[in-house]
């Protein structure tokens, strides 16, 4: 893999991420519009390590001090109950992903798959943006809302749903304010992608072939610096606007990315 492609990868990953418009829908689209090849689910969930390193940074003081203290010394506290509420939204996602692995990586990488995902969600995004309160605070989540929020997760699985995308649309369904789902939702990423990236690195290389370490690195650290300044930007943005113009870049994007792949123009994979 050319090390400009890795590069750029890491930044089009680190900023998907976060942003509700499907990372690893851009990321199956980018090798297609640029002539690559795709460079497969493991490479994908790999350079979402940079994303995990740039999450933990961001929410050091949450990950190390915070919530650590609040585990030992305020039982009680929403802080010492997130580490639990994390834990059950992860089930959904671990059970799924290994039960669907072979789904994931193989048919629903088609360009179709991801044009639908894009579509749909979009739309669902829209609409209950468009009706949310958000007079819920995170430190009031309880374990069935970080189950539901997990199951939400778990659909993003599918390439084009977006797991930022997914979880905070659930999170606002649930009555959380537009900041606290997406803080809520950054966080529950912590796991998954970690899980997901370790599970994969061996898989990556060996795709990948020899050498294949130095674009995985490349991607990685671009990720990590894309997805912090993404972090930022999202939750200073969320403070005082909506969703909107993201739902209508997701259908817009899907729209495009369906007649491109009906017009030859682009070779959309395995039909769903």
């Amino acid at each position: 893999m050319p090390h400009w492609f890795a590069a750029l990868l890491g930044v089009v990953q680190g900023l998907t991420e976060f942003l509700p418009i499907s990372s690893t829908a851009h990321l199956r689209i980018a090798p297609e519009l640029l002539g690559q090849p795709d460079p497969g689910a493991a490479f994908t969930a790999v350079i979402q390590l940079g994303t995990l390193l740039a999450v933990m940074i961001y929410f050091a003081r949450d990950l190390f001090i915070d919530i650590p203290r609040a585990v030992l010394f305020q039982r009680d506290s929403a802080a010492a109950r997130l580490p639990i509420h994390l834990a059950i939204g992860t089930v959904p996602i671990v059970v799924l992903g290994l039960l669907l692995k072979d789904f994931i990586v193989g048919e629903a990488r088609s360009l179709y798959v991801v044009a639908g995902a894009l579509i749909a969600v979009g739309v669902a995004m829209h609409v209950i943006d468009r009706r949310a309160r958000g007079q819920r605070a995170m430190d009031v989540i309880t374990s069935m809302d970080a189950l539901l929020i997990g199951v939400a997760q778990a659909m993003a699985l599918i390439p084009g749903v977006s797991r930022s995308g997914s979880t905070i649309v659930a999170a606002l369904l649930l009555g959380l304010r537009r900041p606290d789902a997406a803080r809520f939702s950054f966080l529950l990423g912590i796991p998954a992608i970690a899980g997901a990236g370790v599970y994969e690195i061996r898989d990556a290389l060996a795709e990948l072939g020899p050498g294949a370490w130095l674009p995985l690195v490349i991607g990685t650290t671009t990720a990590a610096i894309s997805g912090y300044l993404a972090i930022a930007w999202l939750l200073r943005y969320l403070q005082r606007k909506s969703l909107v113009p993201f739902a209508l870049y997701r259908v817009g994007v899907g729209i495009a990315l369906l007649l491109l792949c009906m017009a030859g123009v682009l070779t959309p994979g395995s039909m769903p």
